[in-house]
């Protein structure tokens, strides 16, 4: 009977915890799903009482709106260059750091790595003005490069690559591939990125959805309408007295599309990070 009673609570407790997932990632979906409501309405359902929860026959027409007013797919393409080139670099610098701090001795090094994370704490607003006087002064202004190369140094990329080298390389397989007479960019290469590809997965996605809901910076540094990246692009179409709603959340829904396809392709090796952070 305590056997049945104990199965019967913890189908109970399980069944709870399942609800309340369930019941948050719908919530947390809703706010997608009535984007893309209002991109197949006309602009009126935007402020419509009671609220407008079905979806309309206005997807194709307001999107066509968008065509009209910007030239999307090129802003498209703009902004996954910079995503991809951005991430990529991040992904080289922060490993490497990550390997230096994780598994070197040099003088100074604790002092490098708190000076590194005390950068994350700097509101990027303060840096506005300055970064945009050294960006001037080297001539990329409304450049792709001159909108990513503030973002090749990550401090939170470090970190993520610090911690999770330490935890998953042992220093003994280090020190056995030194025996073997591996140069240290060698160890690099064949043991620690294999052992961190999970890690680049998180950190990739991190880094890109970022850089690809950045609009500040790349709102200042830009001004010719070939360089636009999506976010820059979208904001022109709120630049009129009656502004379209259905045609604005119309571009938004089609601009989130590349970060869900990004997260479907490498959700796997996510998971896998996370997972493997749980256990140890």
């Amino acid at each position: 009977m305590n056997k049945l009673e104990k199965a019967r609570k913890w189908s109970i407790g399980k069944l709870l915890v399942y609800l309340f997932l369930s019941l948050t990632a719908l919530l947390s979906l809703f706010p997608f799903y009535w984007m893309f409501v209002m991109a197949t309405r006309p602009s009126s359902a935007y402020n419509s009482i009671p609220p407008t929860i079905t979806p309309g026959n206005l997807l194709v027409e307001n999107f066509k709106k968008v065509l009209n007013q910007i030239d999307f797919f090129h802003s498209m393409w703009n902004s996954f260059v910079i995503c991809a080139i951005v991430t990529l670099v991040v992904l080289f610098i922060s490993s490497l750091a990550g390997f230096a701090f994780a598994k070197f001795s040099f003088r100074g090094k604790n002092i490098f790595f708190v000076a590194i994370l005390l950068t994350m704490i700097i509101p990027p607003q303060l840096g506005l003005i300055p970064q945009y006087f050294l960006i001037s002064k080297a001539g990329l202004l409304d450049t792709l490069p001159g909108v990513m190369v503030l973002f090749f140094l990550n401090p939170l990329g470090i970190f993520l690559m610090r911690q999770y080298i330490s935890e998953s390389v042992p220093d003994e397989l280090i020190e056995a591939a030194k025996l073997d007479g591996c140069s240290n960019f060698r160890i690099y290469r064949s043991i620690i990125l294999p052992i961190i590809l999970p890690a680049f997965a998180t950190l990739g996605i991190i880094v890109f959805t970022a850089v690809w809901g950045e609009f500040l910076w790349q709102f200042t540094v830009l001004r010719d309408p070939e360089n636009y990246t999506i976010q820059v692009a979208l904001a022109q179409l709120s630049n009129t007295r009656n502004v379209d709603f259905g045609m604005i959340m119309s571009g938004v829904f089609w601009a989130t599309v590349p970060l869900l396809v990004v997260f479907l392709l490498f959700n796997r090796l996510f998971i896998s990070s996370i997972t493997e952070g749980s256990v140890k």
